[in-house]
């Protein structure tokens, strides 16, 4: 058994931003350490406005040798294609 914290990746917001940024990560016994541990080391600024933190073996990720058959099938569907919608002008971030 291994006596070793779980090691968590951090996600911060920054102030002037819309979404989480994997910034590193940190070995600490629970989330809520996880997350003021991360406060003390990657908002040392008060640039965060949030933070995540995950278990790192919760993450799942997709291998790069898969990209074709992953993404290929994308190409098909055209009418994701933001050029189909009319967005008005009063709507930002898009």
């Amino acid at each position: 058994m291994s006596k070793e914290w779980p090691l968590w990746e951090i996600f911060i917001r920054s102030q002037n931003g819309l979404n989480h940024r994997h910034v590193g990560s940190l070995h600490a016994p629970d989330a809520e350490t996880a997350i003021l541990n991360a406060r003390d080391v990657y908002t040392r600024r008060k640039e965060g406005v949030s933070i995540w933190v995950v278990k790192a073996v919760d993450i799942t990720a997709s291998q790069p040798s898969l990209k074709g058959p992953i993404f290929d099938p994308a190409e098909d569907k055209v009418y994701r294609h933001p050029t189909f919608y009319d967005i008005p002008d009063d709507v930002e971030h898009m």
